[in-house]
């Protein structure tokens, strides 16, 4: 079976558990629109926005729930015992993690149509200024973090305190990602935008992308070893 193939039997297997049990998109939705609303008390007194509070809000948010989502990308695996099962599948390994790392963008990719334009209402946010170049630095960051944060479940999954250690592991690698995705969305939100700015925001997230997904491919066969 090729790559791809396997990666798709393992997306689809989760994608039809999380449809019966809607168990993380609930949650995963719920914590991130409730995220959004308590950063909106603080930063929007008296119905004004600090200026250039959206984008951060807007990252913050996707972190924290990417974060919990993280958390429960093999707890069905590991609550079943079936982890080993699928190691042994007569597929190849990387196909497992990129299954994974595929359901994983699906979820966050939702989770983001629903809070790009929450922030956009509740912070003033210019979502219409440059729309592809705002769905690039949403996609090409929440792959980036997707990508490395997918690796460090598998990793942690047999260890007791891995929802302490996920976010201790996952933040310092992901930050340069998150704080382009940032600086860019900013550049965009900006009174006066610098859509130069978002490009090479843009650029460096697609180089951190391909080294990312090359590395965890690279790793995640050998950390998943008996």
């Amino acid at each position: 079976m090729s790559l791809l193939g396997g990666a798709w039997i393992i997306a689809r297997k989760d994608f039809l558990v999380e449809v019966r049990s809607r168990e993380m998109i609930y949650t995963t939705l719920f914590f991130a629109v409730s995220c959004v609303l308590v950063f909106a008390f603080a930063f929007v007194p008296q119905g004004k926005p600090i200026p250039n509070a959206a984008s951060g809000v807007l990252w913050v948010a996707i972190a924290f729930s990417g974060t919990l989502a993280l958390g429960r990308a093999f707890e069905r695996e590991r609550q079943g015992e079936t982890l080993r099962a699928l190691m042994l599948a007569p597929i190849e390994r990387a196909s497992v993690y990129l299954g994974k790392l595929i359901a994983l963008l699906a979820l966050m990719v939702l989770t983001e149509a629903l809070l790009v334009p929450i922030v956009g209402l509740l912070f003033h946010a210019p979502l219409a200024r440059a729309p592809l170049l705002l769905a690039g630095l949403l996609i090409t960051g929440t792959v980036g973090f997707a990508t490395v944060g997918t690796l460090f479940a598998a990793m942690l999954v047999r260890a007791q305190s891995r929802d302490v250690l996920l976010p201790v592991v996952l933040y310092p690698l992901t930050i340069p990602v998150i704080i382009l995705g940032v600086q860019g969305t900013g550049a965009i939100f900006a009174a006066e935008p610098n859509l130069a700015l978002a490009g090479n925001a843009l650029a460096m997230l697609l180089f951190f992308d391909a080294v990312f997904v090359t590395l965890a491919l690279w790793t995640f066969a050998h950390v998943m070893r008996d």
